[in-house]
């Protein structure tokens, strides 16, 4: 006999048409699984952008203006 007789491949046939095929729970579960993720996603991307334009501009000083007030203490 081979490594696996028709009993396996008949296993492995229903366990992946059931977990991949048709209308079943759990595709519809994994197709959620994926639309959630996708959602976080896009909102990690929203919020991300919103805290660069919430910060204000950061005021560039002259470095030569700096080193004088080091100088002077």
């Amino acid at each position: 006999m081979g490594a696996f007789s028709i009993w396996h491949w008949l296993i492995v046939l229903v366990v992946v048409l059931v977990l991949f095929g048709g209308k079943g729970k759990i595709s519809s579960i994994m197709g959620d699984f994926g639309k959630g993720l996708k959602s976080f996603k896009k909102g990690m991307k929203e919020e991300d952008t919103a805290e660069v334009d919430d910060k204000p501009a950061q005021k560039v000083e002259d470095a030569s203006a700096t080193e004088k007030d080091k100088v002077k203490s």
